[in-house]
């Protein structure tokens, strides 16, 4: 039986708030974009950024932070979230820890909204997801991809027929975010991700990391050095290609 489209209807009752964007038309969704935003953001932004996207048979899911943030932490009016399981400073930094731990937000994305809605409910596969990351946003979607190609799981839906699930995603992009140690299978024989994965303003620490748990990664940095969302058609032309190259199959 040939996987359906979700509806908004179909995300309700998760706990989990996200803003769907179709196609045009909708019945020519082949691929899904999920978007994950950075530290004290929020899904608004990525919405806008998929509906200017619009890439061609996508369905872009963009989705809120799993935890609030207190304004007065940033000093900022307005709503905004993050991805971990706690808020720690870095003793050595004096900056929000890069890895809070992701396992809430682990949960609710990837076997909720994942594997729960998209191939559980609608029958999809995860090699039909793309995932977008914003800094925090970037490395809970690497560390998504890094945990998934180790997982043990037998799909056993009614798209499955009992067969070893899927273990790797049609992509990631990470604009500024590495992969967190915490989200990193522990056993030593673990095996390296198939996911294809575009890193965008890493340091080159970030970098060798992520290579020694992925086997496919590209590497883009641009003219400026700090790192923020692509603000012109330079910096935007490398995530594109990497798009195009995946919908197309590699």
């Amino acid at each position: 039986m040939p996987p359906r489209i979700p509806t908004q209807s179909d995300f309700t009752p998760l706990p989990l708030h996200t803003t769907l964007h179709f196609p045009s038309p909708p019945e020519s969704t082949t691929t899904f974009l999920i978007l994950l935003h950075g530290l004290g953001d929020s899904d608004v932004p990525f919405a806008a950024f998929a509906r200017n996207l619009s890439l061609p048979g996508v369905l872009s899911i963009s989705v809120r932070g799993t935890s609030p943030l207190a304004p007065s932490l940033l000093g900022l009016p307005g709503d905004h979230y993050h991805w971990g399981d706690d808020l720690q400073l870095d003793p050595e930094t004096g900056h929000l820890d890069a890895d809070p731990g992701f396992g809430k937000a682990a949960g609710l994305v990837a076997e909720g909204l994942v594997r729960g809605v998209l191939v559980d409910k609608c029958g999809w596969e995860m090699a039909d997801i793309l995932i977008f990351g914003f800094g925090q946003g970037g490395s809970l979607a690497l560390g998504l991809a890094a945990r998934l190609a180790n997982e043990r799981v037998v799909d056993v839906s009614a798209s499955g027929r009992g067969r070893p699930a899927g273990r790797e995603f049609k992509g990631v992009v990470s604009i500024g975010g590495g992969l967190p140690m915490s989200m990193v299978s522990s056993r030593s024989a673990r095996e390296k991700s198939d996911t294809h994965v575009l890193l965008c303003q890493v340091s080159a620490e970030e970098e060798d990391l992520v290579k020694r748990e992925f086997r496919n990664v590209s590497v883009v940095r641009w003219k400026r050095k700090e790192v923020g969302m692509p603000r012109d058609r330079e910096e935007m032309l490398p995530i594109m290609k990497f798009f195009a190259d995946r919908l197309r199959g590699g």
